[in-house]
């Protein structure tokens, strides 16, 4: 794939949207799983960057013996902390290559999680098939129709189904993606909704993602029939001093980096 000529804000189709994530996932797994493979750990089910483990934070309730679907799940770590724990676990991604990285793990972690290939907006499971559904930073922000996505997840959930999921906190759209002090003032209207995109020489959009409002987000929860019981703003630990693009100590204690909603079908 093509290195990105230019970067900007403007308005990029759906099925644009997924090519270019589809490719620049494939095209970066590698380096990402270098990077930050340690991090995530194998079985592991890290929610973002500021470090929140779901063996402490406990946002799925119990999942032993109850089928359990990752919504983005790249290389399958979170996936593969809930088989571990004795979920019924699946996932699926867009990217083939993460989901090659996925099954290199399972034979090196002797952990296996199920997964496929597959578009969040058309997850390809029955309705009612599980119980509960999660996605760290996976698929919500890299798509142009998040109510499509959300309105699946509904589908496939059984009544009374949770579905919990993080994303880069709306706030943070107004800042420059800069770890730095650089980072720390505002260079852009929080209500601005055009997503970030990078394109290569020829102007084909290779990477996207997408930008909503709390607001946005509390709407698009509503209007896919689910109910939102939860919102969590994690804060920085202390002592955690490992930066991730724009996530970073000296950030984390002004502003906040990640929301995490829990919703009820």
């Amino acid at each position: 794939m093509a290195e990105a000529a230019a970067a900007g804000y403007h308005e990029v189709g759906a099925e644009a949207t997924a090519r270019a994530n589809r490719g620049w996932w494939d095209s970066a797994a590698d380096s990402y799983q270098v990077e930050h493979g340690e991090f995530l750990r194998d079985v592991g089910f890290v929610w973002c960057p500021e470090g929140l483990d779901e063996a402490a934070a406990g946002l799925l309730g119990e999942v032993a013996g109850r089928r359990v679907l990752e919504v983005g799940c790249g290389a399958g770590q979170a996936g593969r902390w809930l088989a571990a724990q004795g979920a019924q676990a699946t996932g699926f991604d867009l990217s083939a290559r993460q989901l090659r990285h996925s099954r290199r793990i399972d034979e090196a972690s002797g952990v296996r999680l199920a997964a496929v290939q597959a578009d969040a907006r058309r997850i390809p499971f029955a309705d009612a098939s599980f119980d509960l559904a999660c996605s760290a930073y996976g698929a919500l922000p890299f798509v142009a129709d998040a109510g499509a996505v959300l309105g699946e997840v509904r589908r496939v959930l059984r009544p009374g189904g949770r579905f919990v999921f993080s994303v880069t906190h709306p706030v943070r759209w107004a800042f420059p993606d800069d770890p730095g002090r650089r980072g720390l003032t505002a260079d852009r209207s929080y209500f601005d909704r055009r997503p970030y995109v990078e394109t290569a020489e020829d102007g084909t959009p290779t990477y996207v993602e997408h930008h909503r409002t709390m607001g946005d987000w509390i709407g698009l929860i509503a209007g896919a029939g689910l109910r939102l019981t939860g919102l969590l703003e994690p804060e920085w630990p202390k002592g955690h001093r490992r930066a991730w693009n724009g996530w970073s100590p000296l950030r984390g204690a002004l502003i906040p980096g990640t929301a995490i909603f829990t919703c009820e079908a």
